[in-house]
């Protein structure tokens, strides 16, 4: 290896690859530092290659213009004859095709050449969660063609850089899935907070957020919550200690809960500890260790009244209705609000008790609250 590159340059790709996933632009700094090293003019990973249905992904290296990836991606990429390579195997475009035949297409006369770009050099990368990729470096007319260093160089890079996607794909699903459930979660109307192993504060939702920014019973102190009064700061502390300590031991899940009164005189907000259940490899370190839900009972019902039309076959006159009366209006008060008469009301609540088959509105007003209508 020594012969093909010194082992500081090799040390220094290599940290760029695994640390490639955790990039705002994932693999940037290597693609960078092996087109430098290789001599190339641009250098390009492509991790999902462009359709009728996706305009692709494609991380650039080198003085490329916007426009380029643009056209690549939406024309010249139907035209590229440089694909389908032997999967992690190291090629060049004159082991592929014959000069003659390359630079006499129509690919290169329209894309290439007036970039300045003769030389490609790439590899086709697949990992075994089945995610293809693309490497490809390139190299001016006035340059050599890659030689054997370069594809040597490349090839002892090429296993760590697949396992590096395979990581980031799966990062990718793990947030993807993070995402939807605090999504679903935020839809529900519960504030959400995490907590460190130390009690500190990780991360908030946004009905968490809201709820602190009022500071109407609870509030973030230098990273520690307050909530009500005095002493309820002092049970919530105890709660969160005993929480945290069975999370340490690797205790069932330890469940507290506590009611606060607002100075606002709004009705208490409930909140609720739990230990977070850690994996039997986790170090324990800055990890989430226990969550505080909280519930705003005058937080208003969020499903959508489209979802809840389609869901229980309403007209939208009943819908709205039935949305008013799941945020705690009276039958009156909704009809004032929707500007009709309490007899139209009344034919609405008898054709929504029809349809969803209760007889009483506190049964629908359950009924919408539990539904997935608030998870539209």
């Amino acid at each position: 290896m020594h012969d093909v590159i010194a082992p500081e340059d090799f040390n220094r790709l290599i940290e760029a690859i695994y640390e490639g996933p955790l990039e705002p632009v994932p693999w940037e700094s290597f693609l960078n530092e092996l087109r430098l090293l290789v001599d190339a003019k641009y250098g390009n990973l492509i991790l999902r290659s462009p359709s009728l249905e996706d305009a692709g992904l494609t991380i650039n290296s080198g003085p490329t213009q916007t426009e380029a990836s643009t056209a690549y991606n939406e024309y010249f990429y139907d035209l590229d004859p440089f694909v389908g390579l032997p999967r992690n195997k190291v090629v060049t475009i004159q082991e592929f095709l014959s000069l003659e035949d390359w630079t006499g297409s129509e690919f290169y006369q329209q894309f290439l050449a007036p970039y300045g770009v003769l030389h490609i050099m790439g590899a086709d990368l697949k990992t075994r969660d089945g995610v293809e990729s693309r490497l490809r470096l390139c190299r001016t007319p006035e340059q050599e063609d890659f030689g054997e260093r370069e594809k040597a160089i490349c090839t002892l890079l090429l296993s760590h850089l697949e396992r590096s996607i395979q990581l980031h794909h799966r990062l990718n699903r793990i947030e993807s899935e993070r995402n939807l459930y605090a999504g679903a979660v935020d839809q529900l109307a519960v504030g959400t907070i995490i907590l460190d192993e130390k009690g500190q504060v990780m991360e908030t939702n946004q009905v968490a957020r809201n709820l602190l920014d009022a500071q109407d019973g609870i509030k973030l102190n230098n990273g520690l919550l307050h909530v009500g009064t005095n002493e309820d700061t002092a049970e919530l502390r105890r709660m969160v200690n005993r929480t945290l300590g069975a999370q340490r031991r690797s205790e069932p899940a330890v469940v507290e809960a506590l009611r606060i009164a607002r100075p606002s005189g709004r009705t208490d907000l409930g909140i609720v500890v739990r230990n977070v259940p850690v994996s039997q490899w986790s170090e324990g370190k800055a990890c989430p260790a226990a969550v505080i839900f909280i519930s705003d009972p005058e937080q208003e019902a969020q499903a959508p009244q489209e979802v809840v039309k389609q869901l229980f076959s309403l007209t939208p006159a009943e819908a709205s209705l039935a949305m008013l009366l799941a945020n705690g209006l009276t039958l009156d008060e909704a009809s004032e609000e929707l500007e009709i008469s309490r007899n139209t009301a009344r034919a609405h609540l008898r054709s929504i008790f029809s349809k969803t088959g209760v007889t009483r509105q506190t049964m629908l007003v359950r009924l919408i609250l539990k539904s997935v209508a608030s998870l539209g």
